[in-house]
């Protein structure tokens, strides 16, 4: 049996270009995480692997959207093999079924991986390089530093409820609270 797997990031991201290529390669079961791939909790990635029998095919559209890193890869193809199940990658036209696409297999894997790590590193070179001209990311602050004084003196006087408070600053009490904590 042929038995798909897709996975998204993120909630408002949608499944269906994976999910359509799964069909069309032959799935009768698919599961479907929304969830990080950094995530090692995924639900339905563990319901899938409590399904899988000897002789069923673990299909996928890419290899990103199974593993966290080529090791966690290498890991899951492993205990495939171990319970007699193939795998599948739509994307990387890869099936462990035959020598030949384990040997491609373990090849894609490792570019992944390198491709992931060279996102990283820029990344982080993106973000240095942005410090050092003294930009920082987030969200601005959504008072001064005038309001934000203001509002610790009303917070220390005692004198208006902090839902006044709030309401005169228009922020959320966590977020008086935020910005109480900082000053301190």
């Amino acid at each position: 049996m042929l038995i798909g797997y897709a996975r998204v990031s993120t909630i408002e991201q949608n499944p269906d270009l994976q999910i359509d290529a799964l069909k069309q390669a032959g799935c009768e079961k698919i599961f479907i995480d929304k969830v990080s791939g950094t995530v090692a909790e995924r639900p339905e990635l563990k319901k899938l692997r409590e399904q899988l029998r000897s002789g069923d095919m673990l299909v996928v559209w890419r290899l990103d959207r199974l593993a966290r890193s080529l090791k966690n890869l290498i890991e899951w193809i492993s205990e495939l093999e171990a319970q007699n199940v193939g795998f599948k990658s739509l994307q990387e036209a890869i099936d462990t079924s035959t020598p030949s696409g384990k040997l491609v297999f373990h090849i894609f894997g490792a570019l992944s991986e390198f491709e992931r790590n060279l996102i990283r590193e820029r990344t982080r070179a993106g973000l240095n390089a942005a410090r050092a001209r003294g930009r920082f990311g987030g969200r601005p602050k959504k008072l001064t530093q005038d309001k934000v004084s203001r509002i610790k003196e009303l917070y220390d006087s005692g004198d208006h409820p902090i839902d006044e408070i709030c309401k005169m600053a228009g922020i959320s009490k966590p977020t008086l609270y935020k910005y109480l904590k900082e000053k301190k």
